[in-house]
This record gives C-alpha cells, structure tokens and sequence, in this order.
C-alpha cells in the first residue's frame, strides 16, 4: 500500500520560509517522479514543483521559481519543499504526489498517487 505522508506546514508571516517534507512508503521511491501541488478552497490543485526520479532535474511553477526548491533524498525516501520568500498568496494546503511513469506532468491528473496534504498559511 503506497502512502505519501506530508509534514512541516504552519503558519508564518511573509517574508519567513518553510520546509516541507514528504515521506514515501510502499513504492519504489527511486523509481517515481514526485511533485509538490497546492489548492485554496474552490480552486483546482495547482502545481508548484516537480522533481526526477535521479533528483537531477527540477521544475517550478512560474509564481515559485526562485523562492522555492524541490529535493528529494532517495535513501530516506523522502522529498522536499523549501519554501523562502513566502507570500500571503502562499497560502494554501499542499500535496505530495508520485508518478512511477518517468514523464514530468504539469497537471495534477498525471500523478497516481497523493498524500493527505499540510496546511500553510502565511500572515501579511
């Protein structure tokens, strides 16, 4: 059984920054892309980052790019979302995914699996 379980979420005032971590079980980890979306009530899960299997290839959303970084640590089967910069429109509940198909999706229907998601919410 494959479970994603996201920690690290908070409340912080803009300017602060966050860490996001997303512990893989159940799969391969080295095996699976795995991606950071976001979603604030009654709008669609937006994404935020992705990264390859190897780690060696990242990809940001144009409104994060340079204040986010996406990592991962196969040995912990772990991945990352460091989070500086933060902005009230931040805030949102985030969600760790994976993909095992090796393809980098943009969209949140290209990933199989989710985890619950975190809260972050950043103060003006």
């Amino acid at each position: 059984q494959v479970q994603l379980v996201e920690s690290g979420g908070g409340l912080v005032q803009a300017g602060g920054s966050l860490r996001l971590s997303c512990a893989a079980s159940g799969l391969t980890f080295g095996s699976y892309t795995m991606a950071w979306f976001r979603q604030t009530p009654g709008k669609e899960r937006d994404f935020a980052a992705a990264i390859s299997r190897s780690g060696g290839n990242t990809y940001y959303a144009d409104s994060v790019k340079g204040r986010f970084t996406i990592s991962r640590d196969n040995a912990k089967n772990t991945v990352y979302l460091q989070m500086n910069s933060l902005k009230p429109e931040d805030t949102a509940h985030y969600y760790c995914a994976a993909d095992g198909s090796g393809s980098i999706y943009r969209t949140a229907i290209g990933y199989r699996y989710w985890g619950q998601g975190t809260q972050v919410t950043v103060s003006s």
